[in-house]
């Protein structure tokens, strides 16, 4: 049997851009780029499941706090920092914060609607919230979840209806990679077609979920430890924001106003 080689990543969160991890790690740091003037420059911003915070920096100079349920994520970030559920937010903190950043991370919990809910509750009333996730359509498989740690994926219209009902205004814009991003993620995508199609019987959709995460990150970790020249290269300017082809696009960047009560 072959040996795993170095430590086993974990496909949870985006933690560095070593290796071949460089286009994912860009595309979050782009996801904060591109989001910042959408945010409000006075007041507090919510970075809301913000991991081991490797891009809040980009939303500066506003002043961010960071939340998530890993302590460990949390450790040694220059800024406010608490481990909360973003489905338990504190009591206190109702109509806090200007703006609320959510960076790929509503498709990491079940029950997302209490999520949301807990977001308009601790908005201001002329809050900003801006949450991004992966595009469903064009992600892995448009029929199936591949990935373990999400819990639910969104589409356009399933997007929207999670919103709607909690925030007065729902605008639902794509991120968009570079020819040179696309690329790369093609080369993913056939590896890992070539990967389920071994499993003829659809053996995975039976397997408890902690057999498919370690699955999941010893596959991360064998095809993802070494980078090459075309990885490499991919930056956060190889992604822009637009409204254009949004159901082809990277991933949903959903921006809402006028939280509702």
């Amino acid at each position: 049997m072959a040996r795993v080689p170095g430590p086993l990543v974990t496909g949870e969160r985006v933690t560095s851009p070593d290796g071949a991890f460089n286009p994912t790690f860009q595309r979050h740091v782009a996801a904060y780029r591109q989001i910042a003037d959408r945010l409000p420059l006075d007041g507090e911003i919510l970075d809301l499941g913000c991991g081991v915070g490797h891009s809040f920096r980009e939303l500066g100079p506003r002043t961010t706090v960071g939340v998530d349920v890993s302590a460990a994520a949390l450790a040694g970030q220059d800024r406010e920092t608490h481990v909360h559920d973003m489905r338990e937010l504190p009591a206190a903190w109702s109509g806090r914060f200007a703006g609320l950043v959510s960076v790929h991370s509503i498709e990491h919990v079940t029950r997302p609607g209490v999520a949301v809910a807990e977001i308009a509750r601790v908005l201001r009333d002329d809050g900003v919230a801006v949450l991004v996730t992966p595009n469903r359509l064009t992600f892995a498989r448009p029929d199936e979840i591949v990935d373990p740690y999400h819990e639910i994926e969104y589409d356009v219209p399933t997007l929207r209806a999670l919103l709607d009902g909690r925030f007065a205004d729902v605008e639902i814009l794509g991120l968009h990679g570079s020819d040179r991003y696309l690329g790369f993620q093609d080369g993913e995508k056939a590896r890992m077609d070539r990967l389920l199609d071994l499993d003829r019987l659809g053996l995975r959709h039976r397997m408890p979920r902690w057999v498919m995460r370690l699955a999941y990150d010893t596959a991360l970790t064998l095809t993802r430890r070494d980078g090459d020249a075309r990885s490499a290269a991919i930056t956060a300017d190889d992604f822009r924001l637009g409204a254009d082809d949004v159901d082809a696009s990277l991933d949903l960047v959903a921006v809402v106003r006028g939280p509702l009560r």
